[in-house]
C-alpha cells in the first residue's frame, strides 16, 4: 500500500499529550481528525524527532518535528450498488441526500446491503477520494431507517473532517417535522409536572434530560436524569387535527443530535409519534375527535411520521453558509392532506 508523509513542527504551548498536541497542529489540508490521529500512533506511523512514539499520552516538546505516514485510500469491503437516489446537492467534497423511508445509512449485520452507503459507493464512484484511510462516504450523521428526509456525507477527509467538528458544537441547523398524539401546550398541567419538559416564550417546548440506551430492550432508548448522554430538543406546534384537537403536527429542532431523540423526547413528554412502533405510536383516538374512517387512517400510518425538512451549515472546505429545505414525502403529505378538513 502507498503512503503520503506529513511533516510538521510543535507549535508553542503544545497540550499535555501527543494526540491533543497533533491535532492542534497537523497542517489542515491533511484533514487528519483526532481519531485517525489515535489510530495512527496506535499502528506505529507517527515519528517524533525521527522516533516511532506509540503512547497518545506521550509529552511532546514545543519545535519537535513531527513526520506522519498516512496510507492511501484503500477500497472499501463494502459492496456498490445501483439504487436510486434523490441528490440535493453535490460537488467535490459532500453530497445531501434527501433519503426516503425505509432505507437504512449504513449496513449492519441486519441490513448487509440496499444502505444508502451501498448506493453512495455506486454513485460516486472514484470521486471517493478516502474517508478514514477507506474510499467510502463519510457518515458524519444519521437518521433512522423509517425516518425520511436530508442527510449530508462527506466525500473527502476535510469535508469529514470539518463536518464532524460542526456535528460536536451543536452548531448544524437542523428542523423536523413531525405528527404527534395530543397537542403540548404550556397550560398543561400534566405537562408542567413532566420531569425535563418546560416552556419557553412563543409557546416552544423543551426537552431536557440524558440518553442511554435502554437497559432491557437494546433496541430503545430510555430518558435518564443521571448518567446517558446530554440531550435538548425543542418543539413547537405548527397545527393542530380534531374536535377536540387530539393531533398536532410539531416542528422540532435539535441541540443535539442522540439516537432517536425526537421520538423519545416526544413519548417522554406523553406525546409520541404517529406510527411509531417502539415508542407507542398506536393510541386510540377520542371517537368523537376525528370520524372513524380517518382516525383507521393514522391508527394504519405504517411508519414514525417523522422527516427532516431542514438541514443548514458551513460549507467545510470553502466556509459558505448553506440551507437545504427538503418537502414532505408523499405519505406524510396525503396524510396531512385528509386531516386537514379536521384542522382545529
Amino acid at each position: 500500500m502507498s503512503h503520503r508523509r506529513i511533516t510538521f513542527l510543535i507549535a508553542e504551548t503544545p497540550p499535555p499529550r501527543l494526540d491533543k498536541a497533533l491535532a492542534r497542529d497537523v497542517p489542515e489540508e491533511a484533514a487528519l481528525s483526532r481519531t485517525r490521529i489515535a489510530k495512527l500512533i496506535e499502528r506505529g506511523a507517527v515519528y517524533v524527532n525521527q522516533e516511532i512514539q506509540r503512547d497518545p499520552r506521550a509529552v511532546v516538546a514545543e519545535g519537535a518535528r513531527v513526520d506522519i505516514d498516512v496510507e492511501e485510500a484503500a477500497e472499501s469491503h463494502i459492496g456498490a450498488e445501483d439504487i436510486p437516489l434523490e441528490i440535493v446537492f453535490e460537488d467535490d467534497d459532500l453530497v445531501v441526500i434527501n433519503k426516503r423511508a425505509g432505507m437504512v445509512v449504513h449496513p449492519a449485520p441486519g441490513s448487509p446491503s440496499g444502505t444508502l452507503v451501498n448506493a453512495l459507493l455506486a454513485h460516486c464512484g472514484d470521486a471517493l477520494s478516502g474517508v478514514g484511510g477507506m474510499k467510502r462516504p463519510g457518515i458524519v450523521h444519521r437518521i433512522d431507517k423509517e425516518t425520511s428526509g436530508l442527510l449530508v456525507v462527506a466525500k473527502s477527509d476535510a469535508a469529514h473532517h470539518g463536518l464532524a467538528k460542526q456535528f460536536e458544537a451543536h452548531t448544524v441547523e437542523r428542523y423536523y417535522r413531525c405528527l404527534v398524539y395530543g397537542v403540548p401546550d404550556a397550560n398543561d398541567p400534566r405537562l408542567r409536572g413532566v420531569k425535563g419538559a418546560n416552556f419557553e416564550s412563543g409557546n416552544i417546548l423543551k426537552l431536557t434530560t440524558q440518553l442511554a440506551r435502554h437497559k432491557t430492550d437494546r433496541q430503545r432508548q430510555a430518558v435518564l436524569f443521571n448518567g446517558g448522554r446530554h440531550a435538548v430538543t425543542r418543539a413547537r406546534t405548527v397545527a393542530r387535527f380534531g374536535t377536540p384537537p387530539v393531533l398536532a403536527l410539531m416542528e422540532c429542532w435539535l441541540e443535539t443530535g442522540r439516537t432517536h431523540q425526537i421520538r423519545v423526547h416526544m413519548a417522554h413528554a406523553g406525546h409520541g409519534l404517529v406510527g411509531d412502533p417502539t415508542y407507542g405510536g398506536k393510541r386510540k383516538l377520542a371517537r368523537t375527535a376525528l370520524a372513524e374512517p380517518l382516525a383507521q387512517t393514522v391508527k394504519d400510518f405504517p411508519r414514525q411520521a417523522l422527516h427532516a425538512a431542514v438541514l443548514g451549515f458551513e460549507h467545510p472546505v470553502s466556509g459558505e453558509a448553506i440551507r437545504f429545505e427538503a418537502p414532505l414525502p408523499p405519505d406524510m403529505a396525503d396524510l396531512l392532506a385528509l386531516l386537514e378538513p379536521a384542522r382545529a
